[in-house]
């Protein structure tokens, strides 16, 4: 991108009124310029690798899945892309799993109009942004002692795959959940059972559901 290019945004929303306030917002800014917008999971992803936006402003909470999954799924895709989320939900499981999907700031809608667009700006420029109350998060878990995860000897891949068999979901939606397909899927299954030492589908749910993963 040159200095003359706009900023080409992506809106990733289920509600209209804020899709139509925010393209209304950046469509009088001259730097940048509505590359799209989407109301669900599968759109956004298809979207963003299709277009290459410059930012993606993601909501959480989507009528076919989830923003986080949007969110890593296309971050993998085209690190490029930078996506900031821009939702109602300030809590720690929201804020830090965001940011471990590879987003690069977090806002809370409500925001004032020209703190989104320095956010948009800055998440452009590789920046990382946060409202004042998530940065006070931010720092607050930084500072706190590591955790040691559950299931070490699991992948952070494999500890995902573990939670949704908890959940009661089977390969094939697995396989659409995370956008990959059904012989992966099969493939980490059978390396968690080997690392968890357990035989069926059923004593893995069970060991996870005893960890509380689901």
């Amino acid at each position: 991108m040159t200095d003359r290019d706009p900023l080409r945004i992506l809106i990733v929303d289920d509600h209209p009124l804020f899709r139509k306030g925010v393209s209304a917002l950046i469509g009088v800014q001259p730097d940048m310029e509505l590359a799209d917008a989407a109301d669900g999971m599968h759109a956004a992803v298809d979207l963003a690798l299709s277009l290459q936006p410059d930012v993606v402003l993601m909501d959480l909470q989507l009528p076919d899945g989830s923003g986080i999954q949007a969110t890593r799924t296309i971050v993998a895709d085209s690190p490029a892309i930078r996506v900031l989320i821009v939702t109602m939900f300030e809590d720690d499981d929201s804020v830090f799993a965001a940011l471990r999907a590879g987003a690069r700031g977090y806002v809370l809608k409500g925001t004032a109009e020209d703190d989104l667009l320095r956010a948009i700006r800055s998440v452009a420029a590789g920046e990382a942004i946060f409202s004042p109350t998530i940065a006070s998060r931010v720092l607050t878990y930084f500072n706190r002692p590591a955790p040691v995860p559950l299931f070490p000897n699991l992948t952070d891949r494999e500890r995902e795959i573990l939670t949704l068999i908890a959940q009661g979901k089977n390969n094939q939606t697995i396989a659409r959940d995370l956008f990959l397909s059904p012989k992966t899927i099969a493939n980490h299954v059978s390396n968690i059972f080997s690392k968890l030492q357990v035989a069926d589908r059923s004593e893995a749910i069970i060991r996870a559901r005893d960890a509380g993963l689901a």
